[in-house]
């Protein structure tokens, strides 16, 4: 590739909407450009990249026996409608009507479409197990799209999924997909951790695994055991948890408290002069429209997952102010669990275990202290409603809980028969019987890749690629092309990389030297090769992209340097 035949806008400066270390580079090295929020180009060296993990991710699908296909963007909303998610996707579907008013859905992920698929196609245990993946644009309607690449509302997915006739076949299958994320993840050069994690919308009757990129800029929390192996993401996080042992002292009866304008649990500690852990915080939302109170320590936060999980429900959101007042008679922020009636309540059971506490009086300016669970107000469920925090011990024991940013870059669920049921995905077993296909789910973000490995790849000049990714493998730049000796030696090692297979880019463009080296870090290919004013003398100057040091040698030592690496 000749550089001045490429389409490599390189920026000065990045755009100043671009927040995220991993956008701003890739928009200063000309690999991305914006065309609408959340909707990317990908241009020329940038499309190489995408191009070159999409390859990593086929050889190790097909490693396992996946079967590659392509199913449509543009699906009927019926099928939608059947598997129950047409509603509960919310907004983020992309939703649409033909011609004809008919229906349709620009997909997020696609198991209603391979389920009705293998559904038709299907009929005999004969047929399975069988894994169908596919590499396909994705459509999701995001409220906030940012970050680039991280978050964007039409993206790059690798989404495959599994049909087993057993949950032990399907045991096997997963452990596969796991691997062979592992090995994708380790190629593309990346810092990850696997993680326990919740469902969400896919949904599923198994075990499910988040693979997350360690990155400040991650949107999700890890939450990692300091001295073993426990992993999980903040929203399935546990902790070690063991009941305390009573003191049997006689708690006084509830009494009320002028509390005027206090409502934040700052304000509730200087007033009492207690700390955080003695309040008891109810928040009330509604869970597939019907009104909840969750009670957890006043220095807690309540895991709307954990909770929406402990239901069996669909959608969770917090209850805006006029219902509180409705449901308790009193302004946000005095909200409390004794007397509070048509409200299903949920005690996170650190809150059931202590012997008393203070807590809102369901009366606007006042709360109560020497509350206490099971004499003044009783749990519907209690049960574990809050996140994790950092230094809680982990539930295997293994020491205290850290916690780390990450990007999610893959994810593999245990789906079951969710999808096959409702779609009709069944098979007759050896004995003849109608048996429904047991399902796994396995997808990852190709584009969001490039994101995750800018944001860990990178320096205060630029891109730094791993060989596995980099548009080109060597990076030859002549000084001055004018310079006959210079542009003759560039040439000649440009046609001899060609010649032995390897990915070359020559800057062959008529700028200043310095100019070509700020464009050379931005863009981040691992070697460089410099012909200067020893070009004459068949001589060049060499550096690896991640290191500070140049070294003069031959132009032949040069090319087996990269050659070697290669």
């Amino acid at each position: 590739m000749k550089q001045s035949q490429l389409l490599i806008p390189t920026l000065r400066e990045a755009p100043a909407d671009a927040e995220a270390v991993s956008h701003k580079w890739m928009l200063r090295a000309g690999l991305i450009r914006q065309l609408a929020s959340g909707v990317y180009t990908y241009l020329p060296l940038g499309f190489r990249i995408l191009k070159k993990v999409q390859e990593i991710v086929r050889e190790e699908m097909d490693r396992i026996g996946a079967q590659e296909l392509l199913l449509p963007a543009m699906q009927p909303a019926e099928l939608w409608q059947k598997s129950g998610r047409y509603d509960v996707y919310g907004p983020e579907l992309i939703r649409l009507k033909d011609r004809h008013d008919r229906e349709f859905a620009l997909g997020p992920t696609h198991e209603e479409v391979i389920t009705t698929l293998v559904a038709g196609e299907v009929s005999s245990y004969r047929q399975l197990p069988m894994t169908l993946y596919q590499i396909q644009t994705k459509y999701r309607d995001e409220r906030r799209p940012r970050f680039g690449l991280l978050r964007g509302r039409e993206f790059l997915m690798k989404d495959a999924y599994s049909f087993d006739r057993s949950w032990e076949e399907l045991d096997v299958t997963y452990r596969a997909m796991y691997e062979a994320y592992s090995r994708i993840f380790t190629r593309v050069g990346l810092n990850f951790r696997a993680v326990q994690a919740d469902a969400g919308a896919i949904g599923g009757e198994g075990e499910t695994h988040e693979f997350m990129a360690l990155a400040d800029i991650g949107e999700d929390t890890i939450v990692v055991s300091e001295n073993g192996d426990y992993a999980a993401n903040l929203e399935k996080a546990e902790m070690f948890w063991e009941e305390p042992t009573p003191s049997g002292a006689q708690i006084p009866p509830m009494s009320q408290i002028h509390t005027p304008n206090i409502h934040s649990i700052d304000q509730l500690c200087a007033f009492f002069d207690q700390e955080a852990s003695v309040f008891f915080k109810t928040l009330l939302y509604l869970v597939d429209d019907q009104p909840v109170a969750v009670v957890v320590r006043g220095d807690r936060e309540v895991n709307e997952t954990k909770v929406l999980n402990a239901l069996g429900g669909e959608r969770i959101e917090l209850a805006e102010a006029g219902f509180v007042q409705k449901c308790t008679g009193a302004e946000v922020g005095f909200a409390g669990p004794a007397n509070l009636s048509g409200v299903r309540l949920l005690v996170d059971r650190e809150v059931q275990a202590m012997e008393s506490g203070i807590a809102g009086a369901n009366q606007t300016d006042y709360h109560v202290e020497h509350i206490q669970p099971g004499r003044d107000f009783t749990a519907d469920l209690v049960g574990d409603f809050r996140n994790a925090a950092e230094g809680d011990l982990s539930p295997d024991g293994s020491g205290k809980l850290k916690f780390y940013r990450g990007i999610e870059v893959g994810h593999v669920f245990k789906l079951g028969t969710k999808y096959s049921e409702k779609l009709g995905a069944e098979y007759l077993d050896e004995g003849g019987r109608r048996q429904a296909a047991i399902m796994g789910c396995y997808g990852i973000g190709i584009s969001r890749i490039l994101s995750a490995v800018a944001e860990q790849h990178c320096d205060e000049n630029g891109m730094i690629w791993p060989a596995e990714l980099a548009p080109a493998a060597v990076h030859i730049i002549p000084a001055s092309i004018k310079d006959e000796a210079q542009r003759k030696l560039a040439m000649e090692l440009y046609e001899k990389f060609r010649a032995a297979g390897i990915e070359v880019l020559l800057d062959d463009r008529d700028e200043r030297a310095g100019v070509k080296f700020k464009d050379a870090d931005l863009i981040g290919i691992p070697h460089r090769i410099v012909v200067g004013r020893e070009a004459a003398e068949g001589r060049v100057e060499f550096k690896r992209r991640a290191e500070d040091d140049k070294q003069s040698m031959s132009a032949e030592e040069a090319f087996a340097q990269v050659t070697d690496a290669d």
